[in-house]
């Protein structure tokens, strides 16, 4: 079930990015196209940021170090273009024009995934 929710919440993150950064687009048609096309291009984020975003923490610690974190703005840019890669691939309708509306659109996903994490039950809530 935390997996759905994780989706959702990602899907509801580039929804709000979408809507707030130029650059960053889903071109499908209808809204039932746009819905599965946002809850697609969350699973792949979400897989993207559990599999690549380890690797690269752990690879780059001095870089975190020295920038004080700030380099995880980059990174988390990167990783939503890898995400528009990946989704392109697949023949989802998301795209995203270049690395400074990835970079944004990074930042807006991560406040939002943060807001929205705040009103969800931790997982040791629902024990």
């Amino acid at each position: 079930m935390s997996i759905i929710i994780r989706v959702v919440v990602n899907a509801v993150a580039l929804w709000a990015a979408v809507l707030l950064i130029d650059g960053i687009n889903v071109t499908a048609q209808s809204t039932a196209d746009q819905i599965v096309v946002y809850l697609a291009v969350g699973a792949i984020f979400g897989l993207v940021n559990a599999v690549i975003k380890p690797i690269v923490k752990t690879v780059g610690c001095a870089f975190y170090i020295l920038t004080l974190g700030l380099i995880a703005l980059v990174v988390n840019a990167l990783l939503l273009m890898l995400t528009a890669w990946a989704a392109d691939l697949l023949g989802l309708a998301f795209t995203v024009d270049g690395f400074w509306p990835a970079f944004w659109g990074a930042i807006v996903v991560a406040v939002v995934s943060w807001l929205l994490s705040l009103f969800l039950p931790d997982a040791g809530d629902r024990e």
